[in-house]
């Protein structure tokens, strides 16, 4: 084998720089991975910043479109970047995705609800109701209306399942 002027083999040189030229591209390569987590946290921060300061009440519809365009990424990679990531807040720690979520618009003209903030209102009403006399969801309808959302009876109807809520039946039942 070729030996160069200081005695080491040509293919061993050539082995190193390959190897170091490896390491600088995985160093590039998440160095650059943290800038995009770092952006989209802080996009996320920036559209969620009443929820941080107010609590779930004010959490806003948020969509991954909406995180992508104001960062100028694809949503995919918006999409890779908060799975499995996690955000801790002065609220707590949160999982990416718990921010992402569908809204519902209210009839005061205000912005859209987050999902889950009408959820938290559902489970706030169901609380404070009655045991003897529990709310309906029709009842329940007519209250988020007083408060301007124009929600479905059936949506009130999936969002207390989801809360693993029991229906006004049984929880009358579930008192007696």
């Amino acid at each position: 084998s070729r030996r160069d002027g200081d005695g080491t083999p040509s293919e061993a040189r050539e082995y190193v720089r390959n190897k170091l030229r490896s390491a600088f591209r995985l160093i590039k390569s998440l160095e650059e991975r943290q800038r995009t987590i770092y952006k989209v946290a802080q996009s996320i921060v920036k559209f969620q910043r009443d929820f941080l300061d107010y609590g779930i009440e004010r959490l806003r519809p948020l969509v991954l479109k909406d995180v992508a365009d104001d960062i100028g990424m694809h949503e995919s990679t918006v999409s890779r970047v908060v799975n499995n990531k996690y955000m801790h807040t002065h609220r707590g720690l949160y999982e990416m995705r718990f921010f992402f979520h569908s809204g519902i618009t209210s009839t005061r003209g205000e912005a859209n609800v987050s999902s889950l903030t009408v959820k938290e209102k559902i489970r706030k009403i169901i609380a404070a109701e009655d045991s003897a006399r529990p709310l309906s969801d029709s009842a329940i309808v007519k209250l988020l209306k007083q408060e301007g959302l124009q929600i479905a009876r059936r949506t009130v109807a999936k969002y207390r399942e989801e809360l693993k809520i029991p229906s006004s039946s049984s929880r009358k039942q579930d008192f007696q």
